[in-house]
């Protein structure tokens, strides 16, 4: 019994530290926001694709080092059904434009200057990534961003789109 017990913990401490959040899953919710090439995406017309959501801001240090490695990602991907949409947080889409052209990315970055978006998915760190399946459900929610995320992610996607 103690032996389980101490698994058990020392499997929530894993998961704890990794970031990863199981109590936000289900349907995941539609949202259309505009992009930085100006047209409106609307999540649900992106069902049957794995879509993974980063949520992001100029300012956050760990989102500008996880950048270039989510393009790495979805570059690795994207002809196997996978598709990134980076959600940028700032008020002002002058400083996502600025950090962009710094460090230009391949998938859509979409503008959510309300928050209205970032709220519906529970955002309360940053960088936040959630996973979707195909058919349209949260699979994976990651809060923050440190060295060894990327090999998590990749490991999740690429079970996604075997499924």
């Amino acid at each position: 019994m103690r032996k389980w017990l101490t698994r058990v913990l020392c499997g929530a401490l894993c998961v704890w530290s990794l970031g990863v959040s199981a109590d936000v899953t289900g349907p995941a919710p539609d949202f259309t926001l505009k992009s930085s090439s100006g047209e409106n995406i609307k999540l649900s017309e992106l069902r049957g694709t794995v879509v993974l959501l980063n949520f992001w801001a100029s300012w956050c240090g760990p989102c500008r080092t996880e950048m270039p490695l989510l393009d790495e990602l979805y570059q690795e991907y994207r002809d196997y059904g996978f598709t990134i949409l980076g959600v940028n947080l700032d008020e002002n889409r002058d400083q996502a434009n600025l950090l962009l052209d710094k460090i230009p990315v391949s998938f859509p970055v979409l503008f959510d200057p309300a928050n209205d978006t970032s709220e519906t998915y529970q955002v309360d760190a940053m960088p936040t990534t959630v996973l979707i399946d195909r058919n349209g459900r949260v699979r994976y929610h990651h809060r923050g961003y440190k060295d060894g995320y990327m090999d998590h992610y990749r490991t999740e996607v690429k079970e996604l789109v075997l499924e």
